[in-house]
């Protein structure tokens, strides 16, 4: 038996430098609010993705929620984390649509955008 988490993502800033990004990789933020146990947290994690791949389709790293290591269900955030990022950008995104744009690069782009995510996180299960 576990408790639930809900996971309120508001902001994304795609592919930033002061994020890491360079000639390889692109990097975006994305900005939620975790809610568990009774408790709000303030977070943001990395999503790192190949320059020059698909948006909708090229493989992305979401990468773990910054300072934060309670109780938590990576998996499920992982697939929450990329489904709200491929709903902002490619040809189906709600931000900027984007058709077979492998060789297009757009940079510090800020959506706001709420979507919420809802997952199962056991007890005594660690942050990662």
């Amino acid at each position: 038996m576990g408790e639930n988490a809900k996971v309120t993502f508001f902001k994304c800033i795609q592919d930033s430098q002061d994020y890491g990004s360079n000639d390889e990789h692109m990097v975006s933020r994305v900005f939620f609010v975790l809610e568990i146990g009774g408790k709000k947290f303030d977070l943001y994690a990395d999503i790192k993705q190949t320059v020059g791949s698909d948006y909708e389709t090229g493989p992305i790293e979401v990468g773990q929620p910054e300072n934060y290591r309670g109780p938590f269900n990576y998996r499920a955030f992982r697939d929450a984390a990329e489904k709200y990022y491929r709903s902002l950008v490619g040809s189906s995104g709600r931000g900027i649509r984007i058709q077979g744009g492998k060789n297009i690069r757009m940079r510090n782009n800020t959506f706001i955008q709420s979507m919420i995510a809802e997952f199962e996180v056991k007890e005594g299960s660690a942050g990662w």
